[in-house]
């Protein structure tokens, strides 16, 4: 294995958007390369982490770099939407903050064999967690036409959706798709030629998607932030970082719910329906990086942090 390298996106203010008692009990939904972690572990003093990450690469660089910090922390393989159970293991008490980066790390991006990128010929695979039974190469060759144009046209938002699958459809029943680089030539082979060489790599918006649905990346989300939610004390805080519009989409709807749930009509004069907000959002607008992170790290161009405060 490599080294775990990975550009913490929006780097203090993640970890700033919580803050961090040095007392407090601190959740890493994500913890990637452990840069959020390191900055926060910083900060505590008799206070203490716990990390998730379903890459086992991730838990084993961190144990490394997170060293100098030993017995401030737990770091545990798994997905965070199991976060709740964790939790009601490891701090039954409550928490005082957690944050999530939803993004793709560096490492993974750009380590050929993972096969998350059209720019290196690897095979299909694009698992976060290694262990997981569902890869990127079963549901090329696996899900139907109508299958594949809806995660493409959903999860990657592709004009060229049905194009796309039909493509791949028709390319399979030849042979097998075993590649990156042999899917982003189909994919590309569903593009009209002018089209195929302007501006971004046509491939990209597709994988993205398949990305998503092996991940399940999207339907995660929810599940995650009720639990957070329900372990959080008063006053504590959720830092969320999201890449794009359909994960932004997704917790600005899940935090509206917990800040602005009642469902009553407008025109009563009082509320009967009984919600009482469990959140306060704490940005109206996103945290986006600034001029100088964008440039030196263009990968954070599309980055939004949204922070929230359990009332």
């Amino acid at each position: 294995m490599g080294e775990f390298v990975h550009r913490p996106v929006l780097y203090e203010e993640t970890v700033d958007g919580l803050n961090v008692k040095p007392e407090g009990v601190y959740v890493d939904c994500t913890l990637g390369g452990a840069g959020h972690s390191s900055l926060l572990l910083s900060r505590l003093t008799t206070g203490r982490l716990i990390a998730l990450d379903q890459d086992w690469d991730a838990i084993e660089n961190a144990k490394k770099k997170l060293a100098p910090y030993a017995g401030k922390f737990e770091l545990v393989h798994t997905n965070f939407e199991e976060v709740g159970r964790v939790l009601s293991q490891l701090a039954p008490e409550g928490i005082d903050g957690a944050m999530i980066d939803l993004g793709v790390s560096s490492y993974q991006l750009d380590t050929p064999e993972r096969g998350f990128s059209y720019h290196y010929d690897a095979k299909l695979d694009m698992r976060m967690d290694r262990k997981s039974p569902l890869d990127a190469e079963i549901v090329v060759n696996t899900y139907s036409q109508s299958d594949l144009c809806r995660i493409l046209k959903d999860y990657g938002e592709e004009k060229r959706a049905a194009q796309i699958a039909r493509a791949i459809v028709k390319a399979r029943e030849e042979k097998r798709i075993e590649t990156t680089l042999e899917l982003a030539e189909i994919i590309k082979s569903a593009f009209p030629p002018k089209e195929r060489f302007e501006g971004k790599h046509p491939a990209r918006r597709s994988f993205q998607a398949i990305r998503i649905e092996v991940n399940r990346e999207l339907a995660v989300i929810p599940p995650t932030i009720r639990a957070l939610v329900e372990h959080l004390k008063p006053g504590g805080r959720l830092s969320i970082i999201t890449f794009h519009s359909l994960e932004d989409r997704t917790v600005k709807e899940c935090i509206r719910g917990y800040t602005e749930g009642c469902t009553c009509p407008r025109d009563f004069p009082v509320c009967v329906c009984g919600f009482q907000a469990s959140l306060k959002n704490i940005t109206r607008k996103p945290i986006v990086p600034g001029a100088k992170e964008q440039e030196e790290n263009p990968r954070s161009r599309s980055a939004k942090l949204r922070i929230a405060e359990k009332v």
